[in-house]
């Protein structure tokens, strides 16, 4: 059984995100869908060492420079209760690989991001994100694929 607990990075550079177009993997909840790169923790991970495997996994890079910005809880009445560890990320070593076996990794300029398809929830912590918001706790609530609840550090 997969880990409840999980990482997402931005990868920042001149203005974009690296994201991740999830098209490659089987049974993907996120199939289709722009997102950043992370997953599940391994046993005994701590979030930073969850985060750099995961990384350093999808992308073929060592993260040097990265920021945790937030905690963000998904419900939903599809899936088990997920604790994802948001962060941002601005150096590491290596040029990215563009090959991945869970999706197509791109350069997309932050402005434009918003126009992909994108999880409703991404949205509002890419807003946080992009308005340099303290460390935040958002939870978000899913029904039917769609978000029907949002709360921001404990208030609705």
């Amino acid at each position: 059984m997969k880990s409840p607990l999980t990482t997402l990075c931005y990868m920042e550079r001149d203005g974009k995100y690296l994201m991740m177009h999830r098209i490659k993997k089987k049974n993907d909840v996120n199939e289709g869908k722009w997102i950043g790169v992370g997953g599940h923790f391994e046993p005994g991970e701590s979030p930073e060492e969850c985060l750099c495997r995961e990384v350093r996994e999808e992308t073929g890079v060592v993260l040097t420079d990265w920021r945790f910005r937030g905690i963000v809880t998904f419900t939903s009445d599809d899936h088990p209760t997920e604790y994802m560890c948001l962060y941002t990320a601005n150096g590491w070593e290596g040029s990215p690989s563009m090959d991945c076996e869970e999706g197509e990794l791109r350069w997309i300029p932050k402005e434009e991001v918003t126009g992909l398809p994108l999880w409703e929830g991404d949205r509002i912590f890419l807003r946080l994100l992009a308005a340099d918001a303290p460390f935040f706790s958002l939870k978000l609530t899913y029904r039917n694929d769609r978000l029907t609840e949002r709360s921001l550090n404990g208030k609705v």
